[in-house]
C-alpha cells in the first residue's frame, strides 16, 4: 500500500528567525505556542487532495533533501525570498514534459523549491 508524505520539517540555528521567514514569504501559519518553540505549520489550501508525491535519485552532490512549495509566481518568490536574505540556487527552469521551477536556500543555508502554479 502506497503510504503518503505527510510532514516535513526545517531545522537551523534560530528556528523562530526560520519561522518569521517562511510567515512572510509563503503566508504560512504557523504556532510556536509549546514548550519547545516547535512551529507547527498549518496544511495550505490548494494542494493535492491525495497527499504530496515526491521522488528518489541518484546523484553527485551531497545527499539532501528538499521540499517543493507551489507558487503562482516564481520570479517574484525568489526576489522576495532574496529580499529577506535568503539566495537563488537554480533559477526557474522548464522541466521536459513536467512544470516550471527554482530552487532557493534559506538565511540558514536549508535549499527549497519552488513549483509554478
Amino acid at each position: 500500500m502506497t503510504r503518503p508524505v505527510v510532514h516535513f520539517e526545517i531545522h537551523g540555528k534560530d528556528g523562530a528567525k526560520l519561522q518569521e521567514f517562511y510567515r512572510s514569504l509563503f503566508g504560512w501559519e504557523i504556532d510556536a505556542n509549546n514548550p519547545m518553540q516547535y512551529g507547527m505549520v498549518t496544511p495550505g489550501v490548494g494542494g493535492p487532495p491525495e497527499g504530496v508525491g515526491g521522488g528518489i535519485t541518484s546523484s553527485d552532490a551531497a545527499p539532501m533533501v528538499t521540499i517543493y512549495v507551489q507558487v503562482v509566481s516564481l520570479d517574484e518568490t525568489l526576489a522576495k525570498a532574496e529580499s529577506m536574505g535568503g539566495k537563488t540556487v537554480m533559477p526557474p527552469m522548464d522541466i521536459p514534459d513536467g512544470p516550471t521551477m527554482a530552487r532557493f536556500s534559506d538565511p540558514e543555508g536549508n535549499v527549497i523549491g519552488l513549483v509554478k502554479q
